[in-house]
This record gives C-alpha cells, sequence and structure tokens, in this order.
C-alpha cells in the first residue's frame, strides 16, 4: 500500500482548515483509506489549526496549568465548573468549547486563579487557604522571574504555538537537554548540531503534529537553524548544561559536562524514540571527526530549505511531512 499525502479543506466544528491529508491507496484496486494512526494525524492538524485560530491553549499547556497549582484533573474540573472528567479529557486532546477554553487560560494567571477560588462553593475553607497561598507564590514568582521570562521569549521568537512552532509553547529546558543528549552522543560542531535539532524537531511533529521543543527554525544558506541559535546555545552554555569549545579555527564543538547528564525524564517515550533515531541515522555524518558540510548537504535535499532558503524565511511545521533524509 502506498502512504500518499495531499492537501485538503476539512471541517471541525463547522470551519473549514487546509491540512496535509494522509491516505493509503491500494495500486491494484485504486482504493482509498485510512489507519487509526493516520486519523490521528489528520485530526491533529485540524485540532491544533482550531485552537490557534481561536487562541485556545493546547492539550500541553492545559495541563501545565493544573501542574502549577498541584491539583488532580477531579480538583481542576470541579473548581472551574466543568464536568467531572472534562480537564482530563481536555489535556488527553480533546478540544473545549470556546468558554471552558478561554476560563481555562484565565486560570493560568495566579492572580484571577484567586477569584475562581473565592466562587467554588465546593472548597473548604482550609483548602481554599492552601490554593491562595500557592498562587500568591506563584505570582511573586513570576514578578521576580518576569525579565529572565521575557529573555527566554525573545531567544525562541516568540512564545504563542503556532505552525512555526510545531504548535507548542518554547520549553528552554526540553531544547537544552536535546543539546545535552547530542553533544553526550555524538559531539557536533554548532553547524551539526542545528541541523540534528531540526531533524528531531520535524520528525516528532511528522509523527504527532507536535514538535519537541517549540523552537521555531529559519533556512539560511548553512540549511535550517533554530532563531537566535547563537544567543540560545550561549544561554544553555552559561546555565552550566553545556561546554562549548572554541578551536583555533574557528569551530564551535559541543561537549557535555561530567557533573551534568541528560535527563530523559522531561521527555515522552516517543520523544526520546525519534532523538535516537536522529542520532542513528546521521552519526556518521554529525561528529566531530565527519565533515560538517555532509549533513549541510543532506539538510539541503529538504524541501523544507529548498523553498525557503531563498528569502531566509521561517520554517512552516508542515514541511516535516515532506521529510526525505530520515
Amino acid at each position: 500500500m502506498l502512504l500518499k499525502r495531499e492537501s485538503r479543506i476539512l471541517t471541525f466544528r463547522k470551519e473549514e482548515f487546509s491540512v496535509v491529508y494522509h491516505y493509503y491507496l491500494c495500486e491494484q484496486s485504486g482504493e482509498a483509506f485510512t489507519s487509526t494512526e493516520l486519523d490521528q494525524i489528520n485530526l491533529q492538524q485540524l485540532h491544533n489549526q482550531y485552537l490557534q485560530q481561536h487562541h485556545l491553549p493546547f492539550p500541553e499547556e492545559i495541563r501545565q496549568i493544573r501542574e502549577r497549582y498541584g491539583l488532580s484533573a477531579t480538583k481542576m474540573s470541579e473548581i472551574l465548573g466543568f464536568g467531572v472528567n472534562s480537564y482530563r479529557n481536555y489535556e488527553l486532546g480533546e478540544v473545549p468549547n470556546l468558554s471552558n477554553g478561554k476560563l481555562i487560560q484565565l486560570a493560568a494567571d495566579p492572580r484571577k486563579f484567586q477569584n475562581l477560588i473565592e466562587l467554588s462553593e465546593s472548597l473548604t475553607s482550609d483548602f481554599k487557604e492552601k490554593l491562595r497561598m500557592k498562587a500568591e507564590s506563584l505570582t511573586e514568582a513570576e514578578v521576580s522571574n518576569y525579565f529572565a521570562t521575557e529573555y527566554i521569549e525573545y531567544l525562541f521568537n516568540g512564545e504563542i504555538p503556532d505552525e512555526f512552532s510545531g504548535y507548542r509553547k518554547p520549553n528552554m529546558g526540553k531544547l537544552a537537554e536535546m543539546v545535552i543528549y547530542f553533544a553526550t552522543q555524538l559531539n557536533p560542531w554548532k553547524t551539526q548540531l542545528n541541523k540534528l535539532l531540526f531533524y528531531a524537531d520535524f520528525l516528532m511533529f511528522k509523527r504527532s503534529c507536535f514538535s519537541i521543543s517549540g523552537a521555531r527554525y529559519r533556512a539560511i544558506n548553512m540549511g535550517p537553524v533554530p532563531t537566535n541559535y547563537n544567543s540560545l546555545y550561549e544561554y544553555i552554555a552559561n546555565q552550566n548544561d553545556i561546554d562549548i569549545l572554541v578551536h583555533d579555527f574557528g569551530g564551535e564543538e559541543f561537549k557535555p559536562k561530567p557533573d551534568r547528564p541528560f535527563n530523559p525524564s522531561v521527555f515522552t517515550n516517543q520523544e526520546l524514540e525519534v532523538l535516537q533515531q536522529v542520532v542513528d541515522r546521521f552519526a556518521k555524518i554529525a561528529t566531530k571527526s565527519a565533515p560538517t558540510s555532509e549533513l549541510v548537504k543532506t539538510s539541503h535535499k529538504e524541501r523544507a530549505w529548498l523553498d525557503n532558503a531563498p528569502q531566509r524565511k521561517l520554517i512552516s511545521y508542515k514541511y516535516a511531512f515532506e521529510l526525505s533524509q530520515i
């Protein structure tokens, strides 16, 4: 069976969106059909565009909002006035209606969450006080970390999930661990590392419709690179997460720090599988001893680079479905 992809207009909640539709085609009978996995990819594209269109939170954001307050999904549903399992279902990928989605976003602000606590009639006084203290501490933390948060958003060229971030909010923690992982496995040069990160994020999107790090990539003459990559790497190095060795001829080599091991717990199993697949695929051409030009030439074969390099444009993650070199 041939795996085929084509642009189609599909409808979700009475709105139309353009997706890269995946299906199998039987060459003998001409019959077209899908599998559960392909249905999920097609549906997730619809969900992502609907959420972006209406500025609603994505599943990962919904989970993170709840975890900030240390609440169960059931208790969070109760506070927001949802059905018992609603919040859990939203975390698992069900798209909230517009009113519920906006209420979840309201709860993301600790100051506004305190108002929701006061309005909840089912909470005991002691539990309300506990949540008030938690919300106040989060508010203070946001104020003290304001400039650091703004700087990270600047490095990632924005914080809003969209087709250029792989529908993820930027995650510096994950990006740093990706750098540590590739440094531990391959000791790459900087130009090679740029390509490894690109392939990891885009391969993950090809499989799940979400990137790993939320990084945005631009097509330059040396291939796809994360936006502001020099500053991103400097930030990671200044956090003592990685060593960057500058050689006499100007090359920069990324090496792991002996006292800073890779932390796999920040990734899902699928994300870890993708990272390993990238290492396996490029191990021979992404090491200190390999010519950097080899991996650059490989990335130049990708439609993601060919279409966007002339104007040095940001690369839409839709190009992930056209990856040809992995």
